[in-house]
Parts: C-alpha cells; structure tokens; sequence
C-alpha cells in the first residue's frame, strides 16, 4: 500500500464498516525507500531539522497537520449490529438491532410482529439470565448472532400451538449430548440447555478438540438440525440424551478463514502533551464502547506487528514520546465458580489471540488434571505442564506467539504433557490458584509462585507424580523453554522407567496370586457342585421314599376300608344257595371265600382289593373256558356270570 497506512487498513477492514478517507498524500519517493530500507531512520528531507513535525504532504502516517502541536487520532467503526432469532410458540421473528438498544426495543418490535402485550411478555435465552427492560445490550456482550425465546404463562395456548408448548418446554430442558472425538478416541459429555444453538455447541467442541467449526464434519445431527442458529430443543435431536461423532474434514484446502474484526485504540503523545491524556477515559471515551466488542473477537496477532511497524514510524518522524497501544485481555472471569468453564474461556480466548495452533489445554479441575497425568498406569503416565498467564507482563504475547504456539513446543507437549493452564493477571483468580497449589502440591510450590513478580510472567511449571507426593520439577520462563522441557522430561522418563519396572513386578506377582486364587476358586466350585449333586441325589431318594410310602399307606386304607365294609361270609348250612369260589393269585397263593349267589360281582372285586389287588391293576379270570370277569358289568351277580356253585379264578396283572 506504498506506507500508506489508512489504504492499509482499508484493505482489512470489512467493507460494511465504511471506508476511511486518507487526508495525507503517500510518501515522497525517498522517504519510502528510507522508511522501507532502515525503518528507524528519519527521512533526509527532515534531518536537518529533527524537532519540527514533517508537513502533512511528506507521511501518510502523520495523524495531525503542522498548525497543532498535539493531536489524538481514533480509528472508529460504525454501530455494531446484533441479530435476533426469536422464537414464539409456531412463529419465528428475526430481528437487527443496533449494539446500544436497550432490550425493551425488541420486546416494542415483538408487540407489533406477534400482537402480544409488552406486560405480558417474558423474553429468555439471554447468557447471562434474566435482564431488565432497560438493560442496554452492550453491557451483555452478546455475540453477532443470538436466538431468544418469548413465553407468556399468562396466556393460554390453543389447540394449535400445543407443539409449540412442547418446544418451549424443551428449551428449559437440559440435553445431555455424548460427542465422539474420532481421531482422538475420546468421549465428552456435555450438558447443555435447550436453549443453546448449534453453533454454540461447535464452538465449545472446536475449544475441547482443537478443531475450528469450519474444519468439523458431525454425524449424528437429524436431517431437521440444518441451520446451525437453530436451538437444541428445536433441532430434532433426543432427549434427554442424544450420541454424536466429530472428526477434522479430510481437505480443507478450499476452506476460508473467517474475517474477523479487529478494531485497536491508538493514543499519541508529542513532546508537548507530556502525560496529560494516560488511557482512553481523558478522551470521554469508554473502554467498552470504543471497542464496540468483547474480547473474544480480538486477535493481538498479526495485527500486533503492523501498528508496532506504525509506532516505529510515527516515533521516527513525529517524535512522539510514547504511544499506547489498548488490547483486550484473554483472563478468566473472576466470577468463574466452575474451573472447566473458566478454562473453556480461557481457551477460547487464547485460541482467538494467538490462532488455532497452540497446545491442548486439559478442561477441567486442577485436580482432575493431576489425576489424568499421575494415577494412571506406569506407562500411560505424563508430566503435568501447568500455564500461567499474565497479560499485565510485556514477556506474555512474545511468549505465546513465538515459543508457546510454536510447532514443536505444541508437538511436544501434546506428546508428553498434560497441559493445564490459569490466568492470574486479577489478584482474585491468583489467590484461587495459591489456594489450589497449596491444596494439591504443598506450600513450597506455594511460596515459590509468589516470589515471581509480574514482569517475570508468564510461567510454565513442570510437575511429576511420584507414590507419596507429586514435585514441582521445574519452573520454566520465557528463555531456553524447549531445553527445559526436555531436562524434565528426562527427568520424568528415568523415574518412570523405575516405576514402571515395579509395576511389572507388581503385575507379575498379581498374576501368579491371581492364577493360584482362580485355581483355588475353581477346586472349590467343583466340591461345591460335587456336593450339591450329591444332597439333590440324596433329596430326591427322600422324597420318593416318603412318596412310596404315602401310596401304600393310601393303599392300605383304602384296603381296610374295601375289607370292612364286605358283607359277612354265609356259612354252609344257610339255607340259600351259596357259591364257592377260589381265587389264585400272582404269587401262587389261594383265596378262598363264599358268597351268596345273589351278591353282585362288585362285591367279588372288592374282597380281591381288599387282599391288595386293586381293580385298577389287576384283572379277574376263569380257567375254562378263560373269560375275563372283570370286563363283566359288576352289578351283575354271581348266578348271572356263571360262578355257581363253585369255581376256581386266578388273578393276572393289567399291561
């Protein structure tokens, strides 16, 4: 852009924010070449006389004319604009509003578009809870893109907007979403509210996995999820709990990095300000409002180097005793209860200052951290790499940017690292990790994190697990940071060799021990079974004996019972003709009895069950000719069935 600075940026800046009017000429020819060539040197036109401020027609740097002594320059953006996806039972309203709108403005404009009172009227989603009408939107640092939610319990739903109820029902639910990190073969499980957007949803998973939302291919969304502004609870997915994959795409060459805007407060001084304006409030300025944006959207790098090229300028030829350049910090909130969601920030910030390629920082507890590197096996064990950041330190940003994020740092530590990281530049987060060192290494690691002062930030401490206590190896600053790695990690890997050669030992002997109980165990079981077997056997023999007997004693009463109710036997004398009969049995025995030949044959049958063989099993025959009496109908009597005056039967057993 031949040094002219406002075509430069001009050249960056999307072109919706406007375009800034350069009102200096370029550079003459040879102050170019000099400012190119030397950049420090002043150009020759001016070396005769270095107090006097160059002529507006000589710099496109030169932000005031030679009639002032002191000047300000600002490099302002229009409003930022906000969009709005409302949702309202089966309606959708999508709003832009101006950044300094108070929020009641968009309950005015959902009056008009839904026809619901503003008195009635509750509007959710918001990040930060439930706010106030007069809330003005800046204040919430809300992202570009938003979706809200309208409920209004003192109005009763139709028949027609039941599935609507449902879904804002939905967006109070939490929905447990378990996402499949492929290439890494870990699985995450996150709790988000019904209310959150699928892109969100990326957005945290590009900060656990490293994967820019650009460069992640899902699967597991359903075929209605294809607006990534649409809500969870409107997406289609299952409640409560729905299983998603996600892996960096295969190509990625077509891909476009994101714009994103970067806008940077620059305060110059000449030698006759001297220190009367010190930050942006001398200008009624507001920190907040001059950027406009929250400072998850601002990227120190490499914006850095083009205004640090700048200063180097203006100082050559405008002599200006210093310049302030104001970014935004990456720190963890101090109102953070919950250490992985400071740490979701926390990397989310860093991974907009200083890029995608940085170390994997672990989400989670210090503690949890020191259980994922220490309490493994021997050989899955790491070395715990803890991070501390401090914006206040000038050492930070050369840190990060040259050293930290580089290739062979990032490959390193990944490799051989847990890598944990906090941010102390406020004094309230500091005391939170003193208290947390002091809980989990003692209060030497304590005492030796105090001892740093600010300017000798930021810090990368070396910690390695051992049986009874875990030791601080090393405290690494900004110099010789890859020797130091390596000192410890030779360290580390000397004292794991040791471990883990007692864990083999360990090992060795809990398999023999093992080996010996399960064959022990198997001995038993089988003594167990022999036994078992033997008290059925012996259980079963009891049972059919007291069966056994209980037939027979069945069979006895109904013997006794058959035996006493028989009529009396006639005696030979009585005067009625009488019938003799004589009965052989199985076993080679006679019965012999007299009846009277008038008594029916049942009374036959019952005098041979009463001697214990019953009608059921056995079957009464004469000799000649061999008849079956048994088939003949027992009411009959005995002149009837031709057993008079005398006969002899034997008894045969049924098949």
């Amino acid at each position: 852009n031949n040094w002219d600075l406002v075509a430069a940026i001009n050249g960056v800046i999307p072109q919706e924010n406007g375009i800034l009017q350069s009102m200096y000429g370029p550079p003459s020819q040879s102050e170019a070449a000099d400012a190119a060539a030397g950049g420090a040197a002043p150009p020759a036109s001016s070396s005769s006389s270095s107090s006097s401020p160059p002529s507006s027609s000589t710099s496109a740097f030169c932000p005031f004319n030679s009639s002032t002594s002191s000047s300000r320059h600002i490099v302002e953006r229009q409003p930022r604009m906000l969009n709005f996806r409302v949702e309202y039972r089966q309606r959708t309203v999508e709003l832009v509003l101006e950044e300094g709108s108070a929020v009641g403005e968009i309950k005015q404009i959902l009056e008009t578009e839904l026809g619901v009172p503003v008195s009635k009227m509750q509007l959710k989603g918001w990040k930060s809870g439930d706010v106030s009408d007069s809330t003005v939107m800046r204040s919430l640092h809300l992202p570009k893109n938003n979706s809200l939610y309208v409920l209004t319990p003192d109005i009763a739903p139709t028949a027609s907007t039941s599935k609507n109820s449902a879904l804002q029902d939905s967006l109070n639910q939490n929905f447990l979403l378990v996402i499949s990190h492929r290439e890494a073969q870990r699985d995450y499980s996150l709790n988000f509210p019904g209310s959150r957007t699928i892109q969100e949803v990326k957005r945290n998973i590009s900060d656990l996995t490293n994967i820019p939302v650009r460069h992640q291919q899902w699967e597991g969304w359903p075929a209605s999820a294809s607006d990534d502004s649409m809500t969870l609870a409107a997406s289609g997915i299952s409640y409560p709990c729905h299983h998603l994959s996600v892996c960096r795409r295969s190509s990625t060459a077509n891909a476009q990095e994101p714009t994103e805007e970067v806008y940077t407060y620059v305060h110059m001084i000449s030698d006759s300000e001297g220190d009367d304006f010190e930050d942006a409030s001398e200008f009624g300025v507001d920190d907040s409002e001059m950027f406009g944006m929250g400072s998850s959207t601002c990227r120190k790098s490499p914006m850095s180097m083009l205004w640090f090229k700048t200063l180097l300028y203006w100082n050559t030829h405008a002599k200006l005793d210093h310049a302030v350049i104001y970014f935004f910090l990456i720190t963890v909130p101090e109102n953070s209860e919950n250490e992985a969601d400071a740490l979701l920030h926390f990397t989310a910030e860093f991974s907009s200052r200083y890029g995608e390629t940085h170390p994997m920082f672990f989400i989670g507890t210090l503690e949890a951290a020191s259980q994922e590197a220490f309490y493994g096996k021997a050989r899955d064990r790491k070395l715990l790499a803890i991070y501390l950041h401090n914006d206040d330190s000038v050492l930070s940003n050369v840190f990060c940017s040259q050293m930290m994020c580089a290739d062979s740092i990032v490959s390193y530590l990944s490799q051989n690292f847990i890598t944990w990281a906090w941010d102390v530049t406020k004094e309230a987060n500091k005391a939170r990790l003193l208290t947390m060192c002091t809980r989990h290494f003692g209060s030497v690691v304590t005492q030796t994190i105090r001892t740093y002062k600010t300017d000798q930030f930021p810090l990368l401490l070396i910690v390695m697990g051992k049986r009874t206590s875990n030791e601080v190896l090393n405290v690494i600053q900004v110099d010789e940071l890859m020797m130091r790695l390596m000192g410890a990690m030779e360290i580390f890997t000397a004292q794991q060799q040791e471990d883990i050669k007692d864990e083999d030992e360990r090992e060795a002997r809990e398999t023999v021990k093992r080996e010996q109980d399960e064959a022990y165990r198997l001995s038993l079981e089988a003594d167990r079974k022999k036994r078992e077997a033997q008290e059925k056997e012996e259980a079963e023999q009891v049972r059919l004996e007291q069966m056994r007997k209980e037939q027979e004693e069945e069979k006895e009463a109904i013997r006794l019972s058959l035996e006493q109710a028989l009529p009396p036997e006639p005696a030979e004398e009585a005067g009625e003709q009488i019938s003799k009969l004589r009965i052989r049995t199985p076993s080679g025995e006679f019965l012999e009895r007299r009846f009277l030949g008038s008594c029916k044959l049942q009374v036959l049958f019952d005098f041979v069950a009463s001697k214990g063989y019953p009608f059921e099993g056995f079957k009464l025959l004469t000799t000649f000719p061999r008849r079956n009496i048994t088939q003949l109908d027992p009411e009959s009597n005995l002149l009837e069935a031709k057993l008079f005056p005398q006969e002899t039967l034997f008894l045969e057993a049924k098949e």
